[in-house]
């Protein structure tokens, strides 16, 4: 159904001429008669009054979609999407860190052994062990960007808070470790690895309040 037709059947269900139609919109009943056999369209300053007189939304006068049936097919889409719960966010919380610490670990037993066993190019291995750890770390920050957010209990807000102060403390411990072995051998160039065991060992921290939490939980029920 075009936009005229629309008018047309619209002006009939409401039981007004063409005349009071152009007397509420100040416009002449020309106008409206042209509009209803689409020799010309509404202006776009009369699209809401017309609206407005017909108790339509634009989007049903502009496409004949009325807005309930809009608003029912989001709900239907809404419905078919899956809502986590808090306990299946803090699973897959657990699996997502758990299995990213995996491919740290990996990464660096890879390169400890692929230039001194292998015989491997270093370059290709440092190329290769940096993809694994952009990997993991590529999964942790997705599914962190992409949970659901929940309102925190007070245990959580103190567990949170006892894992901020002991990461902070690692960090600051892997820092002195690695100025001291950097000035100690000079091998700045491998030093550096010790800020990705410090990453894993703050995941460590996190996975093992989060595996803790879960067997309270179970406990409990």
């Amino acid at each position: 159904m075009n936009i005229g037709e629309k008018l047309f059947e619209l002006r009939k269900e409401k039981n007004l001429s063409q005349e009071e139609v152009a007397e509420k919109l100040n416009v002449t009943r020309q106008t409206v008669s042209k509009w209803e056999t689409n020799q010309s369209t509404p202006d776009f300053d009369k699209i809401i009054p017309l609206c407005e007189l017909f108790e339509i939304s634009t989007e049903e006068l502009l496409t004949g979609n009325k807005q309930e049936k809009i608003n029912e097919e989001v709900k239907a889409e809404e419905k078919t999407e899956k809502i986590l719960t808090k306990e299946e966010v803090k699973q897959k919380s657990a699996e997502v860190v758990s299995t990213s610490v995996f491919l740290y670990v990996v990464s660096i037993a890879f390169l400890m052994v692929a230039i001194p066993v292998f015989r491997m190019n270093p370059i290709v291995a440092s190329a290769i062990f940096l993809c694994i750890i952009a990997w993991a770390t590529a999964r942790i920050v997705k599914h962190y960007m992409s949970v659901p957010k929940f309102e925190k209990t007070k245990q959580e807000k103190k567990e949170e808070k006892i894992i901020k102060e002991v990461n902070g403390i690692i960090g600051s411990i892997c820092t002195v470790i690695y100025f001291v072995v950097s000035f100690a051998t000079m091998a700045w160039h491998i030093t550096w690895i010790i800020f990705i065991i410090d990453g894993i060992l703050c995941q460590i921290v996190k996975l093992f309040f989060m595996l803790n939490e879960k067997e309270e939980t179970d406990n409990e029920e």
